[in-house]
């Protein structure tokens, strides 16, 4: 096994006793975080990040750290809490990765440009579109000119101290910045390698010190502070050089503090890694895992009597300018590999930064060689390696290169493979049925709605074909496919990123019939109102002439209407018409069942775990059907796969509002039988037990009126909320009798609910 000069032991009496295991970079991320006790942590999840929240909040059941965690409505808000916590002077800490970091970023230069510490960890993983959740560095490439200090971390080893190091950085007075460590998501962050980490945690506490109060911060009333306030150009530019001075300065902190790190630890981390570069002619520069793949592939090339090395730095910002030019000054040629591009630049960040630092230096002569690979978490192999090494010794040997920039990896396509028709794609008039009758009072302007047997719907063709990856019992299909007999002729319809998208597509290939559109879950309601406002301008103008208008729908779930609220209450402000449908699982699922506003009270979730220290989600739920009826939109309606009727019948309503009046909400409730852990056969029961237990209510609220279309009471069929709740594990410890006044305060909330429901309905006022 290859040890590289950032982890040889440095033998000293001084070292403190450490715990040897196997563990993957999230979970070292969060046992630092938790060694640490930071008071803070915002967060939102997002693959391949989340686990570190997860971890976290498993530890937090177990009683193992004080970390306050703090779900966030997105990951701009996350990075909010944040800031607003270091405010005051307190430890802050999140993590987050690809559209999740570019999502916050506008808030990240509002933290180091007023100079508050905290420590972030970006889990690199590509940046869509098209969506790919696997690791690249395009993400990290967004943040380097945030005013953040970067360090990187090939290794779970690697994460654990960073994330030490990092606070102590962030926090020295002759810095005072946010630090953000990053590592390669799905390969640092999920496979699991020998690490060693502190036994005793005030080891790690010692290390970083007490928090520092000696600049201005939001903690005493009596000692008022003003932070953000606007500058002129003058003040401004006297404001971004101290930044940049102290980003400089960082760089010598990080030599001090990693020294002072070693003694402790017995691993020293230099500010650039290098192996085998003491006589190197030729040398690879990459950002770590790639780095460690490149190291064997090095040792053979030393045995065949080729000088070979590899460089790869611990800390990019500040960029480590004066290192790689010494490290450089008889290298004849570096090949620079990056997991990212500066599309239009001639190569990608990094390798403008090395040939600037090369420039200063009159007598360097190094062959720079630029290569953008393994994009999208594409693997990079020792073969790979070799031929990177090809492609300098090429160089070399030639005295130049014949391609200084292009990407590795890529492939011309053949005529024979182009893509095929696997599924034909269905006209509207398949799914025009006639049997469906939607007519309007003209007094009172309510619809009145007639529907067949449900039998006769079964001819309508599906939607979505099969061949879908959902798991067994999922209700999300079933739901969809119930709510679209109700609808008929065309649809085009946007799915955000959940579950009903993910395992729908996955190109090339895909299980829509219909026009199909994706947008990331905090925009989806703008894009289609964006959607449907051109197609009308477009056939106003006589541009495109089509004989009916399609219907148009944004289908969103797994948490989607929390970080989307805002792009979807802005849609039905301005009344577009469009059909927001919400599938309601009761969590973020396609990410691993983290908690979401629409998660119950005390329900269980990866990261509302239940413990000794914590019993499940801490508050209540969110009424997004009353919250988007309050932007008085023209229908919005409750419905579930348990009442097919009722379903199909809002679905005629709300394509006719759709297409006549406005903006239309609806939220079905669905099962999920993996995160709720239930069994797949009780999929309507439990349903059925979540509408007459009045948890989940069906009714509508048509022109600001409500109705409720479906009361237990009434049917004599109400059954109390534990009826509902014994069908799932995620519960089951509610109806535990040292959990009594939980389930007592759950029950409470439903019944609030329900009642103000009710009076709703008795009264068309309210």
């Amino acid at each position: 096994m290859i040890v590289s000069m950032v982890e040889e032991k440095i033998q000293t009496s001084s070292q403190a006793e450490q715990v040897v295991t196997f563990e993957s970079g999230n979970e070292m991320a969060a046992m630092a975080a938790a060694q640490i006790n930071y008071h803070i942590m915002g967060y939102f999840p997002i693959t391949p990040s989340t686990e570190v929240a997860q971890y976290l909040d498993q530890m937090k059941a177990r009683g193992e750290h004080d970390v306050k965690l703090i779900p966030a409505d997105g990951e701009h808000g996350s990075a909010g809490i944040c800031y607003g916590a270091a405010l005051t002077g307190a430890r802050v800490f999140n993590a987050t990765s690809a559209n999740g970091f570019l999502y916050m970023i506008e808030q990240l230069p509002v933290q180091s440009g007023t100079r508050f510490p905290m420590v972030m960890n970006l889990v690199t993983r590509a940046v869509s579109g098209p969506l790919d959740i696997r690791g690249d560095h395009s993400d990290l490439y967004y943040g380097l000119n945030i005013g953040w200090v970067i360090l990187t971390a090939r290794t779970p080893q690697a994460v654990y101290d960073m994330n030490i190091i990092a606070l102590k950085i962030a926090e020295h007075s002759e810095v005072r910045l946010p630090v953000i460590v990053a590592y390669d998501g799905f390969f640092t962050s999920h496979q699991k390698r020998k690490v060693s980490y502190f036994k005793d945690r005030t080891v790690v506490q010692d290390f970083v010190g007490e928090c520092p109060t000696n600049y201005p911060q939001v903690r005493e009333p009596k000692k008022p502070v003003v932070v953000g306030a606007h500058m002129d150009g003058n003040d401004l530019l006297n404001n971004n050089y101290q930044q940049s001075e102290a980003l400089y300065r960082a760089g010598e902190v990080f030599e001090q503090v990693t020294k002072e790190y070693a003694l402790l630890s017995g691993r020293e981390y230099q500010v650039l890694d290098l192996y085998n570069m003491e006589d190197a002619d030729v040398a690879l520069f990459l950002l770590n895992s790639a780095a460690e793949s490149a190291k064997d592939v090095c040792d053979k090339l030393r045995e065949k009597g080729i000088k070979a090395g590899v460089i790869s730095p611990n800390i990019i910002r500040p960029f480590p300018t004066a290192q790689i030019r010494e490290t450089l000054k008889n290298v004849k040629a570096l090949l620079v590999g990056e997991r990212a591009d500066s599309y239009g630049a001639n190569g990608a960040n990094l390798t403008h930064e090395i040939k600037s630092a090369l420039q200063d230096d009159k007598d360097n002569k190094t062959i720079v060689l630029s290569r953008v690979f393994g994009i999208g978490g594409k693997d990079f192999y020792a073969n790979d390696a070799e031929n990177f090494f090809s492609m300098a010794i090429d160089a070399m040997e030639k005295g130049f290169a014949e391609k200084p920039f292009d990407y590795y990896g890529h492939k011309p396509g053949k005529k024979e493979n182009k893509l095929k028709t696997v599924i034909e794609p269905q006209h509207g008039d398949a799914y025009k049925t006639g049997l469906i009758e939607v007519t309007q009072n003209e007094d009172t302007k309510k619809l009145k709605v007639k529907i067949p047997p449900m039998r006769s719907l079964t001819t309508k063709p599906k939607r979505i074909a099969s061949g879908h990856g959902a798991c067994p019992g999922c209700g999300i299909f079933p739901g969809l496919e119930l709510f679209f007999k109700g609808i008929e002729g065309d649809v085009v319809v946007l799915y955000q990123t959940g579950c009903a998208y993910v395992t729908t597509t996955g190109y090339p290939y895909n299980s829509h019939k219909q026009t199909m559109i994706h947008n990331l879950f905090q925009n989806g309601a703008a894009t289609l109102s964006g959607t449907v406002e051109a197609f009308f301008e477009l056939k106003r103008r006589g541009e495109i002439d089509v004989p009916e208008d399609p219907t148009f729908v944004m289908v969103t779930g797994d948490g989607g209407m929390d970080i989307g609220m805002g792009s979807a209450i802005g849609t039905a402000l301005r009344n577009h018409k469009v059909i927001m449908l919400e599938y309601d699982n009761e969590g973020y699922m396609n990410t691993g069942s983290q908690m979401s506003y629409s998660t119950p009270l005390g329900h269980m979730t990866s990261t509302s775990g239940v413990g000794k220290a914590q019993k499940g989600k801490a508050f209540h739920h969110k009424d997004t059907p009353q919250i988007m009826a309050a932007t008085n939109i023209p229908y919005v309606f409750t419905g579930t796969e348990a009442f097919p009727q009722d379903l199909v019948k809002k679905a005629a309503k709300a394509q006719w509002y759709a297409q006549n009046v406005g903006a239309v909400y609806g939220k079905l409730l669905i099962t999920c039988p993996l995160n709720w852990k239930s069994e797949d056969r009780f999929g309507e029961t439990i349903m059925k037990a979540a509408v007459e237990s009045c948890f989940f209510p069906l009714y509508e609220i048509e022109q600001g009126e409500t109705v409720i279309t479906y009361n237990p009471e009434d049917k004599k069929k109400r059954v109390p909320l534990s009826e509902w709740l014994k069908y799932m594990g995620k519960t089951k410890h509610l109806l535990k009798e040292e959990n009594k006044d939980m389930l007592e305060e759950f029950e409470h909330e439903v019944e609030r609910r329900w009642q103000r429901l009710k009076a709703r309905h008795d009264s068309p006022f309210l």
